[in-house]
């Protein structure tokens, strides 16, 4: 990243634009698999965990295509459910606590989801059982397999609290 010096009695004057946070690209990239609709979106910054999503998106099924700079089209018509059982998002998916992020979506859209135990970096604590306490309170019913290390939720309908 560039850095821009300023000494005293300077008028600023210019354009930039910030990249995108990481934390909310992910919980917006995880949102096109609420519909089957395409979607666009922009300013997605270009970092490790952001790719590894896109990644993880695109083998669950979705049709993703990189338009400009930070600026893709989603397309979630066609999502693997199967995949999420797979030996290769067991991996994937425990190599990306971003990952957690797909649970809401796919259990609003589909009423069932599982996933591994997410990994990513060990920097600080961070709690995944918010995201199933939350998801449970709008009527998810959950389940931990710890012989396998895997989650699974299912709904008939989830209800707003």
């Amino acid at each position: 990243m560039s850095t821009f010096k300023i000494y005293g009695n300077t008028v600023l004057k210019g354009e930039i634009t910030p990249q995108g946070a990481k934390n909310e690209a992910l919980q917006v990239l995880c949102a096109v698999l609420l519909t089957k609709e395409e979607v666009t979106i922009s300013n997605i910054p270009d970092i490790r965990d952001v790719n590894k999503l896109i990644e993880l998106l695109k083998s669950l099924g979705v049709y993703i295509k990189k338009t400009d700079k930070g600026k893709y089209t989603f397309k979630a018509d066609n999502i693997d459910l199967d995949y999420l059982k797979s030996d290769t998002f067991r991996n994937d998916g425990a190599a990306l606590r971003g990952s957690i992020m797909i649970l809401g979506p796919l259990l609003a859209r589909f009423g069932q989801v599982c996933m591994p135990k997410p990994g990513g970096d060990k920097i600080g604590r961070r709690r995944l059982d918010t995201h199933f306490i939350g998801l449970k309170k709008l009527g998810a019913e959950f389940n931990y397999d710890f012989k396998e290390n895997f989650y699974s939720l299912s709904t008939k309908e989830l209800t707003g609290t």
